[in-house]
């Protein structure tokens, strides 16, 4: 009775969300973009669907839609306020969209243009080097900074390009644009350690001018008196410049000194040359300039990885590079008084150089027995950097279950209030993904894998977290499951297919023959494979790639994402194209070690 009462509610749930779908369908819906979305590009793209029977027009243009009615035109943009009419039948949405400008406004009046005055925020600088001011003002200015006591020209620069942002990669338009605002610009050095103040920007212009105050203080360090700072997150952040805009560096591993040798903002410029957010740090009262020698290096061979240790006398900035056959890691503010290391025969390292390549820099160099590496980590225990090589996974190679020994982590992106992207009928990234990794999940865990999920439900699991999970369960390998979609002024309409992300090295020839492999094997299209400075992509403790499956953004890939068949056979061809990367890897392996 139990089962038939349940039978029947399920039979009645089915009722009701079939019935709920059916009067869904009925309506014309718009899910991107909202109504008052701003946006700065040229065009944009509209994502719906309504039924596919009749006609969907967007300001009294018919729209191609997809067999289920899908839709995603593009439509260009003026500046200012944009209004288009989405109509089916006799329903009608109204979207407003507010295209702003990328270019600096000048005043009615004479002045600088808004935001204009650089440095904008507080700036240290060592005796000697130069300081940049820069404004942009109307034509033919005379344009001068008034620093203490020194009158400092600003001079009318040449045309120069705007850079497109780092996202125009993924949409084909990397193309830079002319700027049509008149930048000056202007540099000093100043000899001796002193606050300077505020500068003071003038104007000048048919007989009138203005003066402005600079938003930025400056200050000469003093290179006696240089501050030293030690890292105090578990991975400080360190980039090429001064925000979040510039490239990432290698991190640098909790309890790193480093002296401070400039200042912009939050920011602070390290002695060998990267910049961190000064949150990720503190400053060690009373500390002098970060300096050690080195002398022996020793190893510890543990059953899964090779420990190279590094006895310093202090803890000092390092950065790594990877390549085939050699990892090198590079000790700054050392110099090496090194003539003992101990290496015996290992089963990952051939063998390990080192070289004084400058009187501040001593690099090591590891020699590899094979091509693909398996991860790695860093860490200072007191003031020994403690530098760990993952060694390769056990591989069975069984015929029924080949996989069994290796662990995977699976990463189903997004989830909670992290929706994701949406496709057109509101179907939300984040479940997609979740629905993928549960079916992949299964067809691994037939093939032998251990597989550890970051979630197996609707939930928050932030980026951070993530990347925890997957630190501390040193999988063989981890995939971040993903769908995609594009950029503002991308063509939602025509871009389609399958694409990978990869960060370190040692995660090239995974993203590769992934993406190689699901193209070939379910027709896809190839969206392409890139580098790309994901939070899921930099974990380096074993080889992570980021896999977008699809658009759901584009209206015939899409029927195709939320089909139960296709789904599942995404999930069996991913478990045999990781399978036979395993197999493709071992063979690779074993000849090299056959001809070494």
């Amino acid at each position: 009775m139990k089962k038939l009462l349940g039978l029947l509610g399920l039979v009645s749930f089915n009722f009701l969300f079939t019935s709920w779908v059916a009067l869904a369908r009925e309506s014309l819906l718009v899910v991107f973009p909202p109504t008052n979305y701003q946006t700065s590009t040229e065009k944009i793209f509209f994502i719906g669907t309504a039924p596919p029977a009749g006609q969907v027009l967007i300001n009294g243009k018919v729209i191609k839609r997809s067999h289920s009615g899908h839709f995603s035109p593009s439509f260009p943009l003026q500046l200012g306020e944009n209004i288009f009419k989405v109509r089916y039948q006799n329903q009608e949405r109204e979207v407003k969209i507010n295209r702003v400008s990328t270019q600096p406004e000048l005043p009615q009046g004479l002045g600088f243009a808004k935001n204009s005055l650089t440095p904008a925020v507080d700036i240290a600088r060592l005796p000697g080097e130069l300081i940049c001011f820069s404004a942009v003002a109307p034509p033919q200015a005379t344009v001068w900074v008034n620093l203490v006591n020194e009158n400092i020209p600003l001079l009318p620069q040449p045309s120069f390009a705007q850079l497109p942002p780092n996202s125009s990669i993924l949409t084909g338009f990397n193309q830079p644009n002319r700027s049509n605002f008149s930048k000056y610009k202007g540099c000093t050095t100043v000899k001796n350690a002193a606050d300077l103040g505020k500068p003071q920007f003038n104007l000048q212009l048919n007989d009138q001018s203005i003066t402005q105050t600079g938003l930025g203080k400056i200050a000469i360090l003093s290179p006696a008196q240089l501050a030293v700072a030690e890292i105090t997150s578990e991975s400080g952040v360190t980039r090429t410049g001064p925000s979040t805009d510039y490239s990432r560096l290698t991190p640098l591993p909790k309890g790193t000194m480093t002296t401070v040798t400039g200042k912009e903002g939050e920011w602070l410029r390290l002695d060998y040359g990267a910049w961190i957010n000064s949150k990720e740090t503190k400053i060690i009262t009373g500390a002098v300039t970060s300096q050690t020698v080195i002398r022996s290096v020793g190893y510890r061979q543990l059953s899964t990885a090779t420990e190279v240790v590094f006895p310093l006398e202090t803890t000092v900035p390092v950065s790594v590079e990877q390549g085939n056959n050699f990892f090198t890691l590079t000790l700054y503010n050392t110099t090496a008084q090194t003539d003992t290391i101990r290496l015996d025969d290992n089963p990952l390292i051939s063998r390990l150089d080192w070289q004084q390549v400058s009187p501040q820099q001593v690099k090591y160099t590891f020699n590899l027995k094979k091509f693909q590496q398996w991860g790695y980590k860093l860490r200072y225990d007191n003031t020994t950097l403690v530098l760990t090589l993952r060694h390769p996974p056990h591989f069975s190679q069984r015929k029924h279950r080949p996989l069994f020994g290796i662990k995977i982590v699976l990463d189903p992106g997004h989830g909670g209030k992290e929706s994701g992207a949406s496709g057109p009928t509101g179907y939300l990234e984040k479940d997609v993904n979740l629905v993928i990794s549960k079916l992949l999940r299964d067809e691994l865990v037939k093939r032998g894998a251990t597989v550890v999920m970051t979630r197996e439900d609707d939930r928050n699991v932030s980026l951070g977290e993530r990347q925890v999970i997957i630190n501390t369960e040193e999988p063989a390998i981890a995939l971040s499951i993903h769908h995609n979609s594009l950029p503002d002024n991308g063509d939602a309409e025509n871009t389609k297919g399958f694409g990978t992300f990869w960060y370190h090295p040692q995660s090239h020839s995974l993203a590769v023959f992934l993406q190689n492999y699901v193209v070939k094997n379910l027709r896809k299209p190839n969206y392409g494979v890139f580098w790309n400075n994901l939070a899921l992509t930099r974990p380096s403790v074993a080889p992570v790639v980021l896999l977008e499956l699809g658009f759901m953004s584009n209206p015939d890939e899409f029927e195709e994402i939320v089909n139960l068949q296709a789904q599942r056979k995404m999930a069996s061809t991913l478990a045999d194209g990781i399978t036979k990367w395993f197999k493709d890897i071992y063979v690779t392996t074993d000849t090299q070690r056959t001809r070494g």
